[in-house]
């Protein structure tokens, strides 16, 4: 008797479960319907492979779920299985572990997956060394886009079309965030590839965007002290930070990262490290009378004389004592907010600068002050600039001709700031 809806409906309940099988024109050899004594019915296909000595039947479905016409369909694929020597269970193991690949495919490519994986390996370069902490925060900003732009996608499907909608996103305005998401971009799908995360990359035939210009904002002599009064109204770790940035024209991951132990107090230098300076190389910074009077006023101990000692190791800014401050983009927020109130007195208006600025307008300031474009870049540690010849056999460390720079930029600022700070004393 056939397999038809009138004949499934019409199947009786028994003692004991029984099949229905499939007969007459058309019939699928083994395909059936099993009867449970509790009135359950579900569609089956019986066979035995060649070579074995004992039949397999296999469940299709349940009748409801599944109609004698569907049911009937998978018979044949399943038979179809059968005669080419494929055991329908085996193809659906197969099947299974297939899916279990490309659920674990799509978990380990997964964009916001592989983009932090690649963020936490990208903390140190290939020698091992921990990156500048700028470089850092420019791929973590990079990676929130990317992770905006491209959230529950994998990383192997993105294409060259998604990327290029990922930058214009991005408005124009934004220059530089355009070309780190570019240049960054690059570099984490080059790390996706060498973990054959990915077969290639979008960046194929895609038009980098443009570079931003060169910064040119320096803080004249009218915006300094005002400036540094500021600094005044912002409290520790940022107030004294930004004063030091301004006084020795060195990085900003560098002054937030400076160490008690990186400190000689008696011959008044600070020597930054290697794993702390962009070119790797380490870099003694003489510290002028306005320096270190910033530094002691930091030491954690009230009424401390000059004289007495600096504590030997430890970071100087923090706020937790294991890491440099963070939060700095919310001080400078704080002093850009001071600088205005203390600006709008003096009836003039300063906007347009970061704190970057403030080595360019070190760097500027010395120039100002006839000190030698080599020195003035050996303060700043751009030894990268010098003759590549002289900074091989060369090994001078300039200490006492970078002292007289500093020292003639500090005298500077003191002349600016010490009428301003008369006047706030007497007011």
């Amino acid at each position: 008797m056939a397999i038809t809806k009138r004949t499934v409906d019409a199947a009786e309940l028994r003692s004991a479960a029984w099949f229905l099988w499939d007969e007459g024109k058309g019939a699928i050899a083994g395909f059936g319907l099993r009867v449970s004594p509790g009135g359950a019915k579900a569609y089956v296909l019986q066979y035995r492979m060649a070579g074995a000595k004992t039949d397999r039947r296999y469940t299709i479905g349940r009748h409801g779920p599944w109609t004698p016409d569907q049911a009937r369909e998978r018979a044949s694929e399943l038979r179809r299985l059968v005669d080419t020597g494929v055991d329908p269970f085996d193809h659906d193991a197969a099947r299974d572990e297939a899916k279990e690949q490309e659920r674990r495919a799509n978990l380990d490519r997964d964009f916001s997956r592989v983009a932090d994986a690649w963020l936490k390996s990208y903390k140190v370069d290939a020698k091992g060394k921990p990156r500048r902490d700028s470089s850092q925060r420019i791929a973590a900003t990079v990676v929130r886009h990317l992770k905006g732009q491209f959230e529950g996608k994998r990383i192997d499907k993105i294409g060259r079309g998604d990327f290029k909608a990922a930058i214009d996103a991005i408005a124009p305005a934004k220059v530089a965030m355009r070309s780190s998401v570019f240049s960054y971009g690059r570099i984490l799908w080059k790390w996706a590839f060498e973990g054959e995360l990915v077969d290639d990359t979008p960046f194929a035939h895609l038009r980098a965007p443009a570079k931003p210009a060169s910064r040119r904002r320096v803080l004249d002599d009218a915006e300094l002290p005002i400036v540094w009064r500021a600094t005044r109204k912002v409290d520790y770790p940022f107030g004294p930070a930004f004063r030091i940035l301004l006084l020795t024209g060195q990085r900003r991951s560098e002054v937030f990262g400076m160490r008690w132990e990186e400190l000689d107090k008696a011959k008044a230098v600070w020597t930054i490290p290697g794993d702390r300076t962009k070119n790797k190389e380490p870099h003694a910074v003489p510290l002028t009378g306005m320096v270190m009077q910033e530094i002691t006023a930091l030491v954690p101990k009230p009424g401390l004389s000059p004289q007495e000692k600096w504590p030997r190791s430890g970071l100087i800014f923090t706020t937790n004592n294991k890491t440099p401050a963070s939060g700095v983009s919310k001080a400078k927020a704080r002093l850009d907010s001071a600088v205005a109130d203390a600006a709008k007195g003096e009836g003039v208006a300063i906007e347009g600068w970061r704190l970057h600025d403030l080595r360019r307008t070190a760097k500027t300031g010395m120039q100002a002050l006839k000190i030698s474009s080599e020195i003035s870049q050996r303060v700043l540690n751009h030894i990268s600039s010098l003759d590549p010849m002289d900074r091989v056999y060369g090994l001078y460390d300039f200490l006492d001709e970078k002292r007289e720079a500093l020292d003639a930029w500090a005298g500077h600022v003191a002349g600016l700031i010490a009428p301003k700070a008369v006047e706030a004393e007497t007011a």
